[in-house]
């Protein structure tokens, strides 16, 4: 993903969140995934799809067990 893609995805996720906490950052070396925050808190990933040229963006997040409330 370039910078572009990743500054209007961060914009689209502040906005349809209504939260400006979120951060999209940039991969630090090539092939790394593009990492997304809310505050310093990491959430996720985000992969960039194109299938015969239709663009799509998905945010895989991963809760783990252990950061969950007590039941």
């Amino acid at each position: 993903m370039n910078l572009s893609e990743i500054a209007r995805v961060q914009q689209y996720l502040r906005g349809a969140f209504d939260n400006n906490r979120f951060i999209v950052k940039p991969p630090k070396k090539e092939g790394q995934p593009v990492e997304v925050y809310v505050g310093e808190n990491f959430v996720g990933v985000l992969h960039r799809d194109d299938d015969e040229g239709e663009v799509s963006y998905a945010l895989q997040i991963a809760i783990l067990e252990e950061d969950l409330p007590d039941a």
